[in-house]
């Protein structure tokens, strides 16, 4: 238990205190005197310092052995051969330009009749992409190979060879569509002509291309699956899952980003941190290739590189090609997003249509044989029109067929 001290105990401490400081001070200035008294030694003359030696110089380094710049690196993966231009001949130059010419006059008879009102809906047209969907396909195998698309799939079915008055017939509804008039434009779709749509949904046939690869793996037929996409699919998250399982299982597929630079209506550049859509795949271990997708040479050419790899076994290619459409994302977009002296631009500079007439003028072609041709062109495309107009609706009951593989 602590107690407090007297008064007198604490006086006692203090004079004690005093005293013991009294003496430590006495003995400190004693000690000080005696040190005082003492006679400080001289110290020797510091000796004059010696001058270090001098450093010898660093022997030269060696140079590196010049690299051969002629020797590019080597990847540490393998990838499709370096594409190279197509060579076409008078007969192939002229085949190209004639389906590009179809697509086109196609297409701008599909407006009018838009505006019309006898096509309902959406109406997604192809202006100005034509060289992808031509050069891509002239490269395929119609007996085997397959190939997918989104909503802008006229050009696509074209150029597929099928018959432009079934395909009229189906944009505007009626019973001799190819898919009986139910599909209209965004729904396309010939089982025997390996044309598996036409998918309304943004990115949702990358991953049924997958699996159509899957089923030409499984069944070893030899075929490959052109899935096409365009530059706004290619943020959608179903792509990258198709892309994994496709490398996993080294699935014989061509991705396609048709990048028309504007999606919908935002630039590519605004919407994706990475622009550079041919990269999407690296992480996937899919290489990619960019190509001018309004060059229909270049487009052939990077389509046998990505075929002879992917039929080689090993594995999915991804190519971007870069293109560009002239009117809006769909009928009803103004597309002011853009000026129109960037559209006019583009026409004038790098027209796919305007690039393999000046092919066809280098292989002695005349003006007045391109203008038969369009002229035969436009009277095939009036004949659909016309065929599709004169057609009978799908009667009501159709509404119930096609639903389910069975009738309950």
């Amino acid at each position: 238990m602590y107690r407090r001290r007297p008064r007198s105990d604490w006086v006692g401490i203090n004079a004690m205190v005093s005293q013991s400081a009294v003496a430590e001070s006495r003995a400190l200035g004693h000690i000080a005197n005696e040190s005082n008294s003492r006679k400080v030694p001289v110290l020797a003359k510091a000796a004059t310092p010696r001058k270090p030696a001098p450093r010898k110089k660093p022997a030269p380094r060696k140079k590196p052995a010049a690299r051969n710049s002629a020797e590019p690196p080597k990847p540490d993966r393998e990838r499709p051969d370096e594409p190279k231009r197509h060579k076409a001949d008078k007969a192939e130059l002229l085949e190209f330009y004639r389906q590009m010419l179809l697509i086109r006059r196609f297409e701008e008879k599909a407006g009018q009749l838009y505006g019309l009102g006898l096509i309902g809906g959406f109406c997604h047209l192809y202006i100005g992409q034509e060289a992808v969907a031509v050069g891509l396909q002239s490269a395929l195998d119609n007996d085997k190979d397959s190939v997918i698309t989104g909503y802008r799939d006229h050009g696509h079915m074209l150029a597929y060879g099928l018959d432009p008055k079934n395909i009229m017939a189906e944009l505007t509804g009626r019973a001799a569509g190819i898919a009986q008039g139910k599909g209209g434009s965004m729904h396309m779709f010939s089982v025997e002509h390996r044309f598996y749509g036409g998918h309304g949904i943004v990115g949702a046939q990358v991953p049924l291309g997958s699996g159509l690869a899957f089923a030409h793996k499984y069944r070893d037929d030899g075929g490959v699956c052109l899935a096409y996409f365009g530059d706004g699919a290619a943020n959608q998250g179903q792509v990258y899952e198709a892309f994994n399982m496709a490398e996993l299982w080294k699935l014989p597929i061509i991705f396609v980003i048709e990048n028309n630079q504007y999606a919908m209506g935002t630039s590519v550049n605004r919407s994706s941190a990475e622009d550079q859509l041919y990269r999407r795949g690296e992480s996937f271990r899919i290489p990619g290739l960019q190509v001018d997708g309004m060059d229909v040479l270049a487009v052939r050419g990077a389509a046998t590189a990505a075929l002879d790899y992917v039929r080689g076994g090993k594995g999915p290619v991804l190519l971007e090609l870069k293109t560009y459409r002239y009117r809006g994302h769909s009928m009803s977009d103004p597309a002011k997003y853009r000026s129109r002296d960037e559209v006019q631009s583009v026409r004038e500079k790098s027209d796919p249509i305007e690039a393999v007439k000046r092919e066809l003028v280098k292989a002695g072609v005349s003006e007045d044989d391109m203008k038969a041709t369009d002229k035969e062109i436009k009277a095939i495309v009036a004949e659909a029109a016309d065929f599709a107009e004169s057609s009978p609706e799908p009667e009501p009951g159709e509404l119930f067929t096609d639903i389910l593989v069975e009738q309950y």
